[in-house]
């Protein structure tokens, strides 16, 4: 036995509903179900992706040969000259 329920739905959603279902020759509680039919139906898509980790570094860590950490400027300087390689490559 089918039920009666009362669904607020905004006007111009209602009224393009009821065109279409117009249209089809067929009412608007007939559309109305077939929708919800599909909704129910579906299988849920929404959902996580996969986690996916970034690469992990081999790298045994520390500093390169010939670095000086206890110098800012020294540090300052070996990032300008990356800096500018990274910048020659979109030359």
């Amino acid at each position: 036995m089918a039920e009666r329920t009362t669904v607020r739905l905004p006007r111009a959603l209602l009224e393009r509903a009821k065109r279409k279902a117009n249209a089809e020759g067929r009412t608007l509680t007939a559309l109305i179900e077939e929708g919800l039919r599909i909704v129910v139906a579906e299988k849920k898509k929404v959902g996580k992706a996969p986690r996916t980790l970034p690469p992990v570094s081999k790298a045994t860590g520390g500093p390169m040969p010939g670095i000086d950490l206890t110098s800012f400027s020294a540090l300052q300087e070996i990032e300008d000259l990356e800096y500018i390689e990274r910048m020659k490559r979109f030359k």
